[in-house]
């Protein structure tokens, strides 16, 4: 048996407006209508010795990570929620002391990130298996992708011109991780043919890992096995949860884990495998794994395109039209429209950088903002005043909450709600409302097989997300 874990941490900032902060790349439907989580659990079911999967993520993610899981996976799936994010050493350290606890020094771990395409499953399973008889023989293996092209934005791993003695696939030493080249050491590399690009993804036993953290990185090692020792155990929204603490990770240095292990240890292999891999890291490589047409244009969308050449246009929600462009992208949201040349892809992360320090929600949150019961969409507001769409999922419950500064009318547009109102708790079918006044205790149900939409519309002299006051909460956050 192998055990999968995912991580799933990155905000994927050169994907803006599209991929936010609270609701990250991995999330992101493609052109498909999948995303690229629902992609990464597709290929682990298609893993014959996969165990259970542990999701490594950050604690805000918790349930959309949960409501991703949710029925797509066989076995118990395990969330490790991280206070703050302290890159893929301290992830895998954890990971690695978890399934320890669990299933022992001898278990094989699988680390998958979230947010990689892979189109050649067949091919990723195969070296999987590779990668579990050379992880049993104590070596820590990384997966080189073919290269394709002399790419300057990926790391480059240079392998031995031998191969390792097995019995069954192919596997090289690695003899030492590259950064990211210029296009004309990157063409040697190729040329050289002892090179793959740097995949991001590892298989190896806990006894094998651990013991080179104690080697590499003994004070990071410290630090997770006290985190692990003071983690919360928690079984929330039918999931097993494992709580980290704030304190604890404050000690953890933040890096990666080439350059804490893998760059180091004498004790690392290479599987090599051509398996259609893309990091989706910009909006060409999302262009570049989509079905295009005849003009080279990916639109996803309603899109008149009139003398259009080369251009991606992503707009689920109204029509757009362009007229005599090239190498464009355009990605329109309801509440954000970005308009950049393809040679800029990577400039993106600009925009968010600025966006954080003008302090404004759009890095952060969509007009749709997911929960634990459902959505909320931020339909206008003004001073004194907002509007929400709330939808809730059937069978689920809001938190019994008060505000300070803001009354509430709801309106039902859809279904049935169970309203607590003060000391009083009733029925609202469709066309019917109720008003809630400021310091009100109260709280929204949905007892009914279906989606409950519902119209709030709030008024006081503050409107912040922050004005609450949970008294119970279904989902641990009162």
């Amino acid at each position: 048996m192998i055990y999968p874990f995912i991580l799933s941490g990155g905000a994927g900032t050169r994907l803006w407006p599209a991929s936010r902060k609270a609701f990250p790349k991995p999330f992101m439907p493609l052109v498909d209508g999948q995303t690229l989580f629902d992609k990464t659990i597709e290929r682990i079911k298609q893993l014959p010795s996969a165990g259970p999967l542990t999701v490594i993520t950050n604690e805000s993610l918790r349930f959309l990570t949960a409501d991703a899981l949710r029925g797509s996976v066989a076995k118990q799936p395990r969330l490790l929620l991280e206070p703050t994010g302290k890159n893929t050493a301290a992830a895998i350290a954890l990971a690695a002391l978890d399934l320890q606890i669990r299933a022992g020094s001898d278990a094989l771990m699988l680390i998958l990130p979230a947010d990689h395409l892979i189109a050649e499953v067949g091919a990723f399973s195969e070296a999987v298996q590779v990668a579990e008889n050379v992880a049993n023989q104590d070596w820590l293996v990384t997966f080189g992708i073919t290269p394709q092209s002399p790419e300057t934005g990926f790391g480059y791993i240079e392998r031995d011109a031998q191969p390792l003695a097995l019995e069954e696939g192919v596997a090289y030493r690695v003899r030492k991780f590259v950064e990211k080249p210029d296009r004309e050491t990157a063409q040697a590399y190729i040329d050289s043919g002892r090179y793959s690009w740097n995949g991001g993804m590892f298989c190896f036993k806990v006894s094998t890992i651990l013991a080179e953290f104690e080697r590499h990185a003994p004070e990071l090692l410290a630090a997770c096995q006290v985190a692990v020792e003071h983690a919360n155990q928690i079984h929330v929204a039918g999931m097993d949860m494992v709580e980290f603490k704030a304190d604890d990770f404050e000690r953890m240095a933040d890096i990666s884990i080439d350059y804490a292990i893998m760059e180091r240890s004498e004790r690392v292999a290479v599987v090599a495998a051509d398996m259609g891999w893309s990091d989706i890291g910009s909006w060409t490589a999302f262009a570049d794994a989509s079905p295009s047409n005849a003009e080279g244009n990916v639109f996803d969308g309603e899109v008149i395109a009139i003398n259009t050449n080369n251009c991606l246009v992503r707009s689920p929600h109204r029509l757009v039209a362009t007229v005599g462009v090239e190498n464009l992208i355009v990605v329109d949201t309801p509440d954000a429209l970005l308009i950049a040349h393809k040679d800029h892809a990577q400039d993106v992360r600009d925009v968010v950088a600025e966006l954080k320090a003008r302090g404004h929600e759009s890095h952060l949150l969509h007009q749709t903002v997911h929960r634990p019961w459902g959505t909320y969409t931020v339909l206008e507001e003004g001073e004194r005043f907002k509007m929400k769409r709330i939808e809730v999922k059937p069978g689920a419950t809001l938190s019994l909450q008060m505000h300070h500064h803001r009354s509430e009318h709801w309106i039902v547009v859809n279904g049935m709600a169970r309203v607590t109102n003060g000391d009083k708790v009733f029925l609202l079918n469709t066309n019917e409302s109720t008003f809630i006044p400021a310091g009100h205790m109260h709280r929204l149900e949905n007892p009914g097989v279906i989606n409950l939409v519902m119209i709030e519309v709030q008024s006081g002299d503050y409107l912040g997300e922050d004005d609450i006051v949970r008294a119970q909460d279904n989902y641990g956050r009162s």
